[in-house]
Formats: structure tokens, C-alpha cells, sequence
């Protein structure tokens, strides 16, 4: 956990970029450059068929289409599955009647505070989406298999993405083929 001798650097929309100092295991300090995040929700949306939904999405620091699942920053003092149900009503247009907690993910906990609350939702109704001004995207349905193909192929490097659907794997939620 971090002290309050904090240095700020900068102040972005919604990240604070600062060197502050820590507290060590054996009772040293040390300053370390810090990004603080104010956390997200992400969600594997599987339908009545069996197929998950992904997003192929334009992500301008990596000059990129990216394919990721519905997520987003959280708002305030949101919880995190709250986050996770306005993030996919607003990028997909879905609600979804039963939803499944997969746990939290530290993506880069050597330089950032971020934790991803991750969800799986079922059950789903279809509405309009609402995404971001900023946001360019398009949605898409994946087998397990397609979805098996894709990541052997190198196509899925999101770490979120990943990582909610190994949890979903291992929660018996999606059963991807053997090779």
C-alpha cells in the first residue's frame, strides 16, 4: 500500500500519473512511479447458441483493431457490476438476466493500481447500443471454437480478454475443444 508522501506529475480525465513512496516487506520505502486507475468491469456475454460476444474495437494508442470483450472504466464510486452491465448495454446494446462474478485481474501491478473486475453475463436481451463518442467498434459472435482458433493464431492479445476467458473456462461457463 502506498504513503501519502505522493509527487504528482499529471492529472489526465481519469488517471493520475505520480511518483509516490511504498512501504516494502522488510519496513524499507521506496518511490516509484505510480498510475493511478479508477478500476473497470469487463464481461463474457454468452447467448441462448453457446457463442460469446467480442468486439473488434479501434484502439488508437496501439494503432490498432483490437478483438476484446464489452469493458470499461468505472464511474465514480460505481460497483464493479454496475460497471460491467452499463459497459455492455452501452458497447453491445445487451442486458442480461443472470450474471456470474469471475473475480478481479491486476493487469501491470508494477506501475498501476487498475484492477478489472471480471463477469460473465447470460440470459441476454438485445437493445441499441450507446457506445462512446470515442469509441469505434464492432460487435461479433464466436464459438468456442472460433474464439480456440483465434487465440492459437496470436489474434486475441487483449490480457482482459485472456483473462476472462480462461475464468469462464475453469468456471465451467465455456467449454473450449481440445486441440
Amino acid at each position: 500500500m502506498a504513503d501519502e508522501s505522493t509527487n504528482p506529475v499529471i492529472e489526465g480525465r481519469f488517471l493520475r500519473f505520480a511518483t509516490r513512496a511504498f512501504a516494502l516487506p522488510d519496513g524499507q520505502s521506496v518511490r516509484l512511479d505510480w498510475v493511478a486507475h479508477p478500476g473497470a468491469a469487463a464481461v463474457i456475454a454468452i447467448d441462448d447458441a453457446g457463442r460469446l460476444c467480442l468486439l473488434r474495437q479501434f484502439r488508437p494508442i496501439m494503432g490498432a483493431w483490437m478483438w476484446e470483450i464489452p469493458a470499461g472504466k468505472r464511474d465514480g464510486d460505481e460497483a464493479a457490476e454496475a460497471t460491467a452491465r452499463r459497459e455492455l448495454a452501452e458497447e453491445t446494446g445487451l442486458a442480461a438476466h443472470r450474471w456470474d462474478a469471475l473475480g478481479p485481474i491486476w493487469p501491470s501491478p508494477a506501475f498501476c493500481d487498475e484492477v478489472i473486475h471480471l463477469f460473465c453475463a447470460r440470459d441476454l436481451v438485445a437493445g441499441q447500443p450507446r457506445p462512446d463518442e470515442d469509441e469505434h467498434l464492432e460487435v461479433h459472435w464466436r464459438t468456442p471454437a472460433e474464439l480456440a482458433t483465434m487465440i492459437r493464431a496470436g489474434e486475441i492479445p487483449d490480457s482482459k480478454t485472456l483473462a476472462a476467458l480462461m475464468r469462464a473456462s475453469v468456471a465451467g461457463l465455456v467449454a473450449f475443444p481440445e486441440r
